[in-house]
């Protein structure tokens, strides 16, 4: 068996595939070396992250398919499911390979996975963009934190550069322990070790919180109370709007956890 191991980053993958497609060596499984366990039996190839050799692999990629299609394989390579270095390896192939446009080509099952991933990525990001709740905190910055199932962050983070520019924030993804800051200029990738924020809840202590944070956390929950009606609660429907994984991250939602009244959901129509 050929195992191929890279580091985990797009460009590593990319590494990977230009390597087994120069040297015609297949892969039966390529994996991160986060991931990766001994095998005794297998072949193994440790790849280093080339960007000469990622590049050159990606404007051929451009050449022979749109850019929405390499937007597709690059949000199906963050949906870090099993075996997707495999099915983008194969789809890469299949691109360079075919004398015609294969994006289409949907007799192919490479081509549909890669556009089912890429519409459940999609999904987890677009969600998180309508369910993030920034605290302020008492450095005016503005954190939130969420724990996406698939790595979205990437995807997100153009939106809240362009959306909030006059304003410093975090937001993190607290399954994998990475996030973003902007300092008003620059968004760079940072790690979080505060022990005054919670990993769990996405919540920050009362004495790192913006005096004014706690007032405007009250009005909202005021608000969603006061256009809550229950009469014509639907939890079902709700639910399937907003999933209760996010409830922990919304403070509209600790209102109803207080006063036990997270039944009275208003009905989406």
């Amino acid at each position: 068996m050929n195992l191929f191991i890279y580091d985990q980053s797009f460009e590593g993958l990319l590494s990977a595939i230009h390597d087994a497609l120069e040297t015609g060596i297949v892969p039966d499984k390529i994996v991160s070396t986060r991931l990766y366990q001994d095998d005794l039996f297998a072949t193994k190839f440790d790849i280093a992250t080339d960007l000469e050799k990622s590049e050159k692999l990606w404007d051929m990629v451009r050449i022979k398919s749109s850019k929405q299609n390499c937007e597709r394989i690059y949000t199906a390579f963050l949906s870090e499911l099993p075996e997707i270095e495999l099915v983008i390896y194969n789809y890469i192939k299949l691109i360079i390979n075919m004398p015609y446009n294969t994006e289409a080509d949907f007799s192919n099952d490479y081509v549909i996975k890669i556009n089912a991933i890429y519409r459940k990525v999609s999904r987890e990001a677009q969600r998180i963009l309508m369910f993030v709740r920034f605290q302020k905190t008492v450095d005016d910055i503005f954190y939130a934190s969420h724990d996406p199932q698939y790595n979205v962050l990437p995807l997100a983070v153009k939106h809240f550069k362009n959306r909030f520019a006059d304003q410093k924030w975090v937001i993190f993804d607290t399954r994998r322990r990475f996030g973003y800051y902007y300092d008003l200029h620059d968004v760079r990738e940072i790690t979080i070790s505060n022990k005054k924020i919670s990993f769990e809840t996405g919540k920050i202590d009362n004495d790192i919180m913006h005096v004014s944070e706690k007032l405007f956390q009250n009005l909202w929950q005021n608000y969603y109370n006061a256009i809550n009606i229950r009469e014509r609660k639907n939890l079902k429907v709700h639910m399937q709007f907003l999933p209760k994984r996010f409830w922990k991250y919304l403070p509209e939602k600790d209102l109803i956890k207080n006063r036990q009244i997270e039944n009275s959901i208003v009905t989406v129509e």
